[in-house]
């Protein structure tokens, strides 16, 4: 943002009720400037406009508070063009959405981080996170945007790695009068209005902008950013340990009364006892057979079926690398002939086309000896089998958007059915 000029004696904010003019905040150039972000970050709509603007002659240029309240100096608006004030818009509502003040919360208790000093290079963190990659595309940066290039930081981190990547020094020195508020910090400002104060929005309110706005992205994310699609895309699902989780839904398939079991004459059954001349055969725990249906139909990324061939590699590890107990059919809108594997290179993936899993689920439960669980690696971009299959069944989903769009437009990939356990893959 613009450096200030030389700071005015403090009074106290008060609500915007200035009209253009001396020493009032110019609300219709301010809002003129709101509107231009919205014309294009159309996904950050709902924010900026859930912004109130308090009138404060103590911000050096504009700030937020944590209640969703945005300060703005008389001065700062009225020198700043129209498009540069629609970027500092933008950068003060990304503090919000990233939920920077939370982050400096914790980071302050986890690293002792409770001075002044510490609390602006915090600020200073969380704007290379915004400004590395927030401007361009018709949003002007800033004159005196701090970004990743100024201190010598690559670009693409986060607030918490660059704090751990610079001290305050020739460098920043440019940057000390920098302050966005707490609502980029976490740390309360004499001048802000507070929890009590009016126009505040509650924990509820913030939680649905939040999610409207990661649905927006969610729903168009070719026109958001990077870091703006890897903060809609962890908004509301926090990263996992899939690759965990799809082996412990894997085993929990086949853990089942009857599942993976077989009678076996190796060892007599001990009621043979019973049955003087009668050799009875006893219940035998055989490892799991398990049935992998890869999706290979065009809306599937070559990383995607990366991700498929890792997994079946760490299945074929799971049963001892047996060729007997792993078949794998590659399906598209056909499915083709199961194949036994013992190594994922050994898959032959083949398709191109359009999905339909029906036939993959009819081909997987064709094989002899009829699988124990089927898994199956999908975009979710197909129809389901109507009936439950015999056997047990885990879906690895790879993660990606349903195409939602704020206006309830868009496609949305067909839930997977309830009989399934579902596993999100490629989160965290």
């Amino acid at each position: 943002m613009t450096a200030p000029p030389t700071a005015a004696p403090p009074t106290p904010a008060r609500p915007d009720t200035g009209t253009p003019g001396s020493g009032t905040l110019d609300t219709g150039k301010l809002y003129a400037a709101r509107l231009h972000a919205v014309r294009v970050r159309p996904y950050l709509a709902t924010a900026l406009f859930a912004l109130h603007v308090v009138e404060s002659r103590d911000v050096p240029t504009m700030a937020v508070d944590r209640h969703w309240r945005c300060y703005a100096s008389p001065a700062f608006v009225a020198r700043t063009p129209v498009e540069e004030l629609a970027g500092v818009w933008v950068h003060e509502v990304s503090h919000l959405l990233r939920d920077h003040h939370g982050r400096g919360d914790r980071l302050a208790r986890v690293r002792g981080l409770s001075g002044p000093a510490d609390r602006l290079r915090m600020n200073i963190a969380a704007d290379c996170e915004i400004n590395d990659d927030v401007f361009g595309d018709g949003l002007v940066r800033p004159e005196g945007a701090v970004t990743p290039e100024c201190l010598d930081l690559p670009p693409g981190e986060l607030m918490e790695d660059y704090l751990r990547m610079f001290r305050l020094g020739p460098l920043t020195q440019d940057f000390a009068w920098l302050d966005c508020g707490s609502g980029a910090d976490g740390l309360g400002r004499a001048w802000e209005l507070g929890p009590d104060g009016a126009h505040g929005l509650s924990a509820q309110q913030r939680d649905a902008v939040r999610f409207r706005v990661a649905q927006a992205i969610s729903g168009s994310p070719g026109d958001a950013p990077a870091g703006w699609r890897r903060w809609a895309e962890e908004a509301f699902h926090p990263p996992q340990p899939w690759r965990e989780l799809l082996g412990a839904a894997v085993r929990s398939a086949v853990s089942g009364a009857g599942a993976g079991e077989d009678y076996a004459y190796g060892r007599p059954a001990r009621r043979s006892a019973a049955l003087p001349g009668a050799v009875l055969p006893s219940l035998r725990r055989r490892p799991p057979r398990v049935g992998v249906v890869v999706d290979t139909s065009g809306s599937v990324s070559d990383a995607e079926l990366g991700t498929a061939l890792l997994e079946v590699a760490a299945i074929c590890r799971a049963v001892g690398g047996r060729r007997d107990l792993v078949t794998v059919v590659s399906c598209d809108a056909a499915a083709q002939a199961a194949q036994r594997v013992c190594a994922a290179a050994e898959i032959p993936l083949v398709g191109g086309g359009g999905t339909d899993l029906r036939e993959g689920f009819a081909a997987a439960l064709r094989a002899w000896p009829r699988p124990d669980v089927v898994v199956v690696l999908t975009d979710g971009q197909t129809p389901w089998p109507a009936a439950r299959p015999s056997c047990r069944t885990v879906v690895g989903l790879f993660g990606r958007s349903t195409g939602w769009r704020e206006d309830g437009s868009g496609y949305r990939r067909p839930e997977p059915p309830a009989w399934a356990r579902v596993v999100a893959l490629g989160r965290g």
